[in-house]
């Protein structure tokens, strides 16, 4: 597609080991992220645990988390220096989730011209997220996961990806 995928999810304490799951469903090359790896269309991208992520200078920043307690912000934190620091064409894409963690920042990601995407309710086993995106006002779509990929390649097909300078955060 020409673009990069950014998985953000909620782990403070638990690795992940969706980069070691997620290659056995996609072509595309699978990188936990690490401080300054470039961000490089046609590739997904993990959070790792215990991180706040941000871009600065087309590569990903790690810091340490900013809210150890309570449920994390990290998505949040994501798409707000996403906003300030990509030029790139942005989709946020909220799905199934405990809390409202990226609800407080799809304004910004709506300002500077991005598309955001909520996962129908319905169909999330926890639709804290997704509801708390809705009911924020600032929502483009509100799709099945089915759909939500559709929509994705739709969009990257109709915007002449393959720039390197698209990011879809999820």
């Amino acid at each position: 597609m020409g673009v990069a995928i950014v998985i953000v999810n909620h782990l403070r304490t638990v690795a992940t080991h969706l980069h070691e799951i997620l290659p056995r469903y996609t072509s595309m090359p699978v990188k936990l992220i690490t401080e300054r790896l470039e961000i490089e269309p046609n590739h997904v991208f993990i959070i790792p645990e215990q991180r706040d992520l941000h871009v600065l200078d087309g590569e990903f920043r790690l810091e340490p988390i900013s809210k150890p307690r309570g449920w994390p912000d990290v998505i949040t934190v994501f798409l707000r220096s996403l906003t300030q620091h990509w030029d790139g064409q942005l989709i946020a894409v909220i799905v199934s989730g405990y809390d409202g963690d990226g609800a407080a920042a799809l304004r910004g990601i709506k300002e500077v011209g991005g598309i955001t995407i909520a996962q129908k309710l319905d169909t999330a086993e926890q639709p804290d997220m997704p509801e708390s995106a809705i009911a924020s006002g600032c929502i483009d779509f509100i799709l099945s996961p089915e759909d939500i990929s559709r929509e994705i390649v739709r969009i990257a097909h109709a915007s002449g990806a393959g720039t390197g300078r698209e990011a879809r955060p999820t």
